[in-house]
């Protein structure tokens, strides 16, 4: 890609409720919210302009609202389960031309990984890429998602199914017809690893690595490495089962 590039802003998407991990996202990590962490560990990447938090309207979420205060980081609030608008709120307030989508839920997101997704989809001009396509070769907790701010907004015009827009993507890497789509994979395979947060599992597995660092600056690589020399660290959230993006409603 030539000329000026396009205004690339990270939104992550929090909010207090959570099935299986109630206000996940204020739990401590070495002393600082999970939320903290992450936005830190986003902030990070080189090719990011913005890094924004997406929380809803509810009042729960008050609380995430006065954390971004505190901390000086850009808030939006929307729909609770329409993610979509809420992140398409987010990408109008702050004029993002390319929306990288994080979740609050990855307080292990590196910012390399994040920059080599950004750049694969600069260089190949599509309007979206992500690590997470299949077959998936990261860990889960690194996901990170690109997508082009007109194709985001096709998909809000479109798509007409609350189970996807709760989800905010699906109807872009769902239909390969309509979007050009970009596969980011990793060197090697570790999509067996789980680092994402949404069990009391997930939370202990993932303190102890911070635990084991003392800051929240290493990479991926340093946490696996921690990890594979830590066996029995691997089956302390080995039987989490991740919720699956559902179907289409009235849809095989």
């Amino acid at each position: 890609m030539t000329g000026k590039v396009a205004r690339t802003v990270a939104i992550v998407q929090a909010r207090m409720g959570s099935t299986r991990l109630p206000g996940k996202v204020m739990l401590p990590l070495l002393g600082e919210p999970v939320l903290t962490r992450v936005m830190r560990r986003a902030a990070r990447a080189r090719t990011l302009d913005e890094v924004v938090v997406a929380t809803t309207t509810l009042a729960e979420d008050d609380a995430i609202v006065a954390l971004a205060a505190a901390e000086g980081w850009p808030v939006v609030r929307g729909s609770e389960t329409d993610l979509l608008d809420r992140y398409l709120v987010a990408a109008r307030a702050h004029d993002a031309e390319v929306v990288v989508r994080i979740t609050s839920d990855c307080p292990l997101i590196d910012p390399d990984v994040i920059d080599a997704t950004v750049r694969a989809f600069r260089a190949a001009d599509v309007d979206y890429a992500s690590n997470t396509l299949e077959p998936p070769t990261y860990p889960r907790g690194l996901d990170v998602e690109v997508v082009a701010r007109a194709a985001l907004e096709r998909g809000g015009r479109e798509d007409a199914d609350p189970s996807w827009r709760e989800h905010a993507t699906p109807y872009l890497y769902r239909h390969p017809e309509l979007f050009r789509l970009l596969r980011v994979p990793a060197d090697d395979h570790h999509a067996d690893v789980r680092w994402t947060l949404d069990t009391p599992e997930d939370y202990q597995l993932i303190g102890r690595i911070y635990e084991a660092f003392g800051r929240d600056d290493f990479s991926w690589r340093e946490a696996l490495a921690v990890v594979d020399a830590n066996p029995p660290w691997a089956s302390i959230n080995s039987g989490v089962t991740q919720k699956a993006v559902p179907p289409a409603s009235g849809r095989s």
